[in-house]
């Protein structure tokens, strides 16, 4: 069961733990009072690992979204520019997978994330979101499936299961991760489309999709009990700013989400359904012009749901999973996520829904756009360039 919305709870404001925690920088807002104390500056942690880098591919033009394929058949891995690609575990780069639909590829649009269907192995179905062009100028994020040959180079039975609205002129903040989440939902992550208009959006849920959580069934049929208007009834949570990361947590039904702040407020949170995050009345960070978001209201609670950790300066965060896996035992159940800007793999000590525990691995090295966890336990990420690269993290030799 996804995680029912909390009543609001009155949190005690105390200082942050502030005993070593990463230095990224001045924050934007160095009086921040969090709502708890692991709710950020997690001190900094050290595991002593040493990673192997092993360049799979690292010819790829600004790799967007990774799925990897059962039975050692290698990976699907979406370029930005709107072109789906095969690679082999060893590295070889197919051609351009034909019967992918249109993509509006200006700045951040274009062809973005990818999954597989549960049933892969029989059915060949995989999911993919987009910037769908709507008119002569505007788009809009956009979820589409199809079926992958048996060779990985076509796409057929291609088709829109659900389009973000209104469409904007503004090719930025799209979202937008696709994850197949408790129940069987396909969750698709959307943005607030970036401008101070645009944005104001994402506390209107009756009349777009802007900033939003959507659910919707494997066949991209709409839930017929809403879960929080008629008008939209796909629409689980609203209020978010730039949500690019989304997972699920080990042994929970629980839905972690990942969404860009403005100037500092990037935001790590736990999906309640019916929740609002406060985007664009609250904030822990500051527009780009150093003015205050909304009123300046930092705290979310009890009006808006807390994050369980922000970063302030940003990182600019991307995708985010639950280590599962064999070569880095100690890192069970921990969170590993891409950070653009930071330009960083970040390893997130979990206790429960707490963070205890910040460590930066892969540093200065390339925006990482995306981690997943391959069958043999090793790291997948790829750069986000071009040339972009999938590369593969193992523990070195001592």
């Amino acid at each position: 069961m996804l995680r029912p919305i909390a009543l609001p709870l009155v949190l005690l404001a105390t200082p942050a733990l502030a005993q070593d925690p990463v230095d990224d920088g001045t924050a934007n807002l160095p009086d921040t009072v969090p709502a708890f104390t692991e709710q950020t500056d997690a001190p900094e942690i050290a595991s002593g690992v040493t990673l192997d880098e092993e360049v799979i591919v690292g010819t790829l033009a600004y790799p967007w979204g990774l799925a990897i394929l059962p039975d050692g058949a290698g990976y699907i891995i979406t370029e930005r520019g709107g072109t789906l690609r095969h690679v082999t575990r060893d590295g070889t780069l197919g051609p351009e997978i034909s019967g992918v639909p249109s993509v509006r590829s200006l700045r951040q649009g274009g062809l973005l994330d990818v999954a597989l269907h549960p049933d892969f192995t029989e059915n060949r179905v995989i999911y993919f979101t987009f910037a769908a062009p709507s008119g002569l100028t505007a788009s809009a994020t956009a979820l589409g499936r199809g079926v992958l040959s048996d060779d990985h180079t076509a796409l057929s039975e291609v088709e829109e299961m659900w389009r973000q609205t209104p469409a904007s002129s503004i090719p930025a903040h799209f979202g937008s991760r696709v994850l197949i989440g408790p129940n069987g939902l396909l969750i698709v992550t959307t943005g607030d489309r970036f401008t101070p208009e645009n944005r104001q959006l994402a506390q209107d849920p009756v009349n777009a999709a802007y900033g939003v959580t959507v659910a919707l069934t494997l066949e991209g049929d709409v839930p017929t009990n809403p879960f929080i208007t008629e008008e939209r009834p796909e629409i689980l949570s609203y209020g978010h700013r730039n949500i690019q990361g989304a997972a699920t947590q080990p042994g929970t039904d629980d839905i972690w989400l990942l969404e860009h702040g403005p100037a500092g407020g990037d935001e790590l949170n736990i999906m309640e359904v019916g929740g609002n995050y406060g985007w664009p009345e609250v904030s822990y960070g500051v527009n780009y012009n150093g003015s205050d978001v909304g009123t300046g209201e930092q705290a979310h609670a009890p009006d808006y749901v807390e994050p369980r950790y922000f970063w302030d300066p940003s990182i600019a965060p991307s995708d985010l999973i639950f280590y599962e896996g064999e070569m880095f035992p100690d890192w069970q159940g921990d969170i590993l996520l891409g950070a653009l800007a930071g330009q960083a793999l970040v390893r997130l000590d979990v206790d429960g829904d707490l963070i205890v525990g910040e460590e930066r691995l892969h540093t200065g090295q390339g925006r990482v756009r995306d981690v997943d966890v391959d069958a043999d336990g090793a790291i997948l990420i790829l750069i986000d360039a071009d040339p972009g690269a999938l590369i593969r993290l193992t523990p070195a030799a001592e």
